[in-house]
C-alpha cells in the first residue's frame, strides 16, 4: 500500500492551507491523505473525563471543517482522519515515517522579529527523517496543470545531495513544471585569497564557472527526468536572500537539511531556517546526511 500524504491540523488557518496544499500533493501523486490532529498537547495525568471527551469532540470538529476544506477543491481525493495522543512534536515525528511527505502548517514571522511562529513545526523539521512541507495561509496552491509555477531549487554545487535532487525533479514532473535550480555564490574576498590563486578573474568568468559546476551536477538528473524542463541560475549573494527572493514567483521552493548525530539539539542551518520563514511559497525541507 502507498503511504499517504499526511498533513496535521489543529484548525488553524495555515493548518486549513496545509490540509488543502496536501490535497492536491496526493491527487498528483495517486495517493490517499490522511488528516492528523493531535489531541492534548501537553497531557495531565487524572484528567476528568468529561475534559477529555470534550477535547475529542473538539478533535473531531477541526478535522471535519479540514476535510469540509479538502473535499471542497478536491473532491476527487480519497481522505481519512486520525486523532492521537501528545505531545504535538513527538507525534507528527512518529508521523513522518509513514508519510509521503508530512505537510504542516507555518505562519512564517511573527511580530516577534526573527522568531518562526510555530516552534512545534520548527522542531519537526529539524528532527524529521523524511521531508516536510511548510505552508502559509493563502500559499495552498491550485490544482494540478493549472499554476504552472516553477519548482525552485536551492543548490549548493559542493555538496549536492541526491535526496534533495530526486524530491525537486519529482515534484517538477508531477506538476508538469519548470525547475529552476539556484545556486548562490560570492565573490572571493581580496583580503583571503591564498598564493597563487586567480583574484583578477572577473564576475562573469565565474558566474559561467559557477553555473558549469551546476550543469555537470544536474545532468545526471536531467538524464533521469528527459520531460522536465530546467533552467539553470547562478547568482552573486547570499543563498538565503537569492533563495527567497527567487521563491516570490514559484510553486514550491526545495532545500535540504543535513541530519547530524551530535547529542545537542537538533536544529535546522541558517539557510534553510531563514527561508522557512520568509519564503512566500510553500517550503520542501528534505533531510539527508
Amino acid at each position: 500500500m502507498l503511504a499517504p500524504v499526511v498533513a496535521g491540523v489543529d484548525g488553524s488557518v495555515e493548518s486549513l492551507a496545509a490540509a488543502e496544499w496536501a490535497a492536491h500533493e496526493a491527487v498528483r501523486r495517486g495517493r490517499s491523505l490522511r488528516l492528523l490532529h493531535v489531541r492534548n498537547r501537553s497531557p495531565r495525568r487524572g484528567e476528568a473525563a468529561a475534559a477529555q471527551a470534550a477535547e475529542r469532540r473538539l478533535a473531531r470538529q477541526v478535522l471535519r471543517a479540514a476535510e469540509e476544506r479538502v473535499l471542497a477543491v478536491r473532491p476527487e481525493v480519497r481522505v481519512y482522519d486520525e486523532q492521537v495522543e501528545g505531545p504535538a512534536s513527538a507525534a507528527l515525528l512518529k508521523a513522518v515515517g509513514d508519510a509521503e511527505p508530512l505537510v504542516l502548517g507555518s505562519r512564517g514571522l511573527g511580530r516577534i522579529t526573527g522568531l518562526l511562529v510555530g516552534s512545534v513545526a520548527l522542531e519537526v523539521v529539524a528532527k524529521a527523517a523524511a521531508p516536510v512541507v511548510l505552508v502559509r495561509a493563502g500559499t495552498a496552491g491550485e490544482a494540478p496543470g493549472t499554476g504552472r509555477r516553477d519548482v525552485l531549487l536551492g543548490v549548493d554545487v559542493t555538496e549536492p545531495c541526491d535526496e534533495v535532487l530526486a524530491f525537486a525533479f519529482e515534484a517538477a514532473r508531477l506538476r508538469h513544471a519548470r525547475l529552476r535550480a539556484l545556486h548562490a555564490w560570492r565573490a572571493p574576498d581580496p583580503l583571503t585569497l591564498g598564493p597563487g590563486e586567480v583574484g583578477l578573474v572577473s564576475d562573469p568568468e565565474r558566474a559561467e564557472e559557477w553555473l558549469r559546476f551546476l550543469s555537470a551536477v544536474l545532468q545526471v538528473w536531467r538524464d533521469k527526468y528527459p520531460d522536465v524542463e530546467v533552467l539553470e541560475t547562478v547568482v552573486d549573494g547570499k543563498p538565503a536572500g537569492a533563495l527567497v527572493k527567487a521563491a516570490s514567483g514559484a510553486d514550491l521552493l526545495v532545500v535540504g537539511h543535513r541530519l547530524t548525530d551530535r547529542p545537542r539539539a537538533p536544529r535546522t542551518g541558517p539557510v534553510t531556517h531563514a527561508v522557512i520563514q520568509q519564503a512566500g511559497c510553500p517550503v520542501a525541507v528534505v533531510p539527508h546526511h
